[in-house]
């Protein structure tokens, strides 16, 4: 039953790696496969619309990329004309929010795939062999997880994924962990070691050519027996410090890098040397390092000072907020990390990431101990620094302030004056900043908690209205300042300042080693400024 139609459709959401799902299926149906016809496209692409296809798959990434992911399946089922049963979901969003996509009504008869293709793929694909459909009978070929992925439909897109130059591989699935913030374990479960990434590496390079970069998925991969035989297997594929790739077509050698994406576990690293020596004998960059809460300071410390002893100077942590924490507690994990950087004479690059639950739909969550005015406030401080807490002094000060009070004033101020702090505290708008913080200053402890709750309570938009819900009159001295301005005004204030700053500029990690997601492109509902995307682009 070969040469049939495969249409592959990933989100037109902004992501750092290509969909490793649909690879792994495109290499099921393609010419080394079934030898269907397989066509990949990201987001509504509507030349689709002029062919027949057998089948439609459909990736998903984030739960809060919940509104983009149904608009693509709403255009999945135009595609298929209906014939839902043609239409297969998977992926994380899949996963977690699952019985949200089944319980929706418009999609009843599509096929929402629930974890990893790691049963033969009839099994897999939940396909019915009574009805006789496509491959239905294949119980017996190996799982769409094990295959290698298909390059080759990258270049079907004219999206270009930041990291694409790479080997994407596991050498561990699952986790030892099971952290309420994390899907891993609804996703993949306890931890597990994979096939040999030696076979990977060599099919991919006789397929596609040699790869840059090792790109390792796992998500603990020191928690994993088998952490020495994995580094020394690494070591055998050439990448160890300062190799380089050299390509006949390139005048030039490459350097290469080993990233495991998902960052290592302070826990298990500070308990004994042996992993970051190991660590340190292949070309790791960055060293990423999960600094979630203030509870795992000591081991997070640890492991940075053991990575400094074994020569990994280049580091980047992931750092988990508005879970179980506060700013302050926040404002502490970043700041142990310019005092590191200070006494180690290291670079540890932060990425603050915001807690959403794994089955919501949209990034609304506000933690216990946050309000929701100061996410915003969080939200445009990493517009302005690009998603990165940079742990020069200087630049951290700048961004964040010196102590844990500053940090949450600055978290209370108008979003105009985050927005454009240059503007607000050096330039032409330094007395209207003075006046707020005469008026600012006024208030008790108990009236900024008030003030909080109101800002919190409504969009920017609608702040004019909240001078009748307080009774201080202090409070209603204060609020006229978090009017937003016009957007017309703010591009211009924004303008001016970026013409005449002479501000120093942290230039942060390549594109390539920044996170996956951070949540900067995404403006909550009543966000008060404009997103500096947004601003240059204009």
């Amino acid at each position: 039953m070969a040469d049939k139609n495969i249409l592959l459709i990933e989100p037109d959401y902004k992501n750092k790696y290509p969909p490793l799902g649909l690879m792994k299926i495109a290499q099921y149906h393609g010419p080394r496969g079934k030898q269907d016809r397989v066509r990949f496209i990201k987001g509504v692409d509507r030349s689709v619309l002029l062919q027949a296809w057998d089948r439609i798959y459909v990736a998903t990434l984030f739960s809060f990329e919940f509104p983009k992911i149904a608009q693509t399946i709403d255009f999945a089922l135009q595609v298929a004309h209906g014939q839902a049963d043609k239409v297969f979901v998977g992926g994380i969003a899949a996963s977690l929010m699952h019985e949200r996509f089944v319980e929706e009504r418009r999609w009843q008869g599509v096929r929402f795939i629930k974890g990893l293709l790691s049963d033969p793929p009839a099994i897999a694909l939940q396909l019915d062999e009574f009805a006789e459909e496509l491959y239905s009978d294949d119980f017996h070929g190996k799982p769409i997880e094990d295959l290698i992925p298909d390059y080759s439909i990258l270049e079907q897109v004219p999206y270009r994924y930041p990291v694409r130059d790479a080997y994407f591989a596991y050498t561990s699935r699952g986790c030892i962990r099971k952290c309420h913030f994390c899907g891993v374990p609804k996703l993949e479960g306890m931890q597990r070691d994979t096939d040999s990434l030696t076979g990977v590496v060599e099919a991919i390079d006789r397929l596609y050519g040699p790869k840059k970069d090792l790109i390792l998925m796992d998500n603990n991969v020191v928690a994993s027996p088998r952490f020495k035989e994995i580094m020394a297997e690494i070591r055998d594929l050439g990448f160890t410090p300062g190799a380089k790739l050299i390509r006949p077509e390139a005048r030039v050698p490459v350097q290469r890098r080993v990233d495991f994406n998902q960052g290592v576990d302070a826990r298990i690293l500070s308990k004994d040397p042996m992993y970051l020596r190991e660590l340190a004998t292949i070309c790791l960059k960055p060293l990423r390092i999960a600094f979630d809460h203030l509870g795992v300071r000591k081991p997070y410390e640890q492991a940075v000072r053991y990575a400094h002893e074994f020569g990994l100077a280049e580091l980047s942590n992931y750092m988990l907020y508005n879970f179980h924490d506060g700013p302050k507690d926040l404002f502490e994990r970043m700041r142990l990390n310019v005092t590191l950087n200070e006494e180690l004479g290291v670079r540890i690059w932060s990425f603050p990431m915001r807690y959403q639950p794994t089955n919501r739909p949209d990034r609304g969550h506000v933690g216990e101990r946050w309000s929701r005015y100061q996410l915003r406030s969080m939200q445009i401080i990493l517009q302005a620094t690009h998603g990165v807490v940079s742990g020069e002094p200087e630049f951290f000060k700048r961004a964040f302030g010196d102590t844990p009070d500053e940090y949450e004033q600055i978290l209370a101020l108008p979003h105009d004056f985050i927005f454009n702090r240059d503007w607000y505290e050096n330039r032409e708008g330094r007395p209207e900043f003075d006046d707020f913080q005469v008026d600012f200053a006024r208030l008790t402890g108990d009236e900024r908690e008030e003030l909080l709750k109101l800002l919190s309570s409504c969009d920017p938009s609608d702040f004019g209205g909240l001078r009748d819900q307080t009774n201080s009159a202090a409070i209603r001295r204060v609020l006229p300042y978090y009017r937003s301005r016009p957007k017309e005004e703010l591009f211009a204030i924004w303008a001016k300042q970026k013409a005449r700053s002479s501000a120093p500029v942290d230039p942060g990690p390549a594109d390539d080693e920044r996170v996956e997601d951070a949540g900067l492109d995404y403006d909550e509902d009543g966000v008060a400024a404009p997103s500096l995307k947004s601003l240059e682009a204009a």
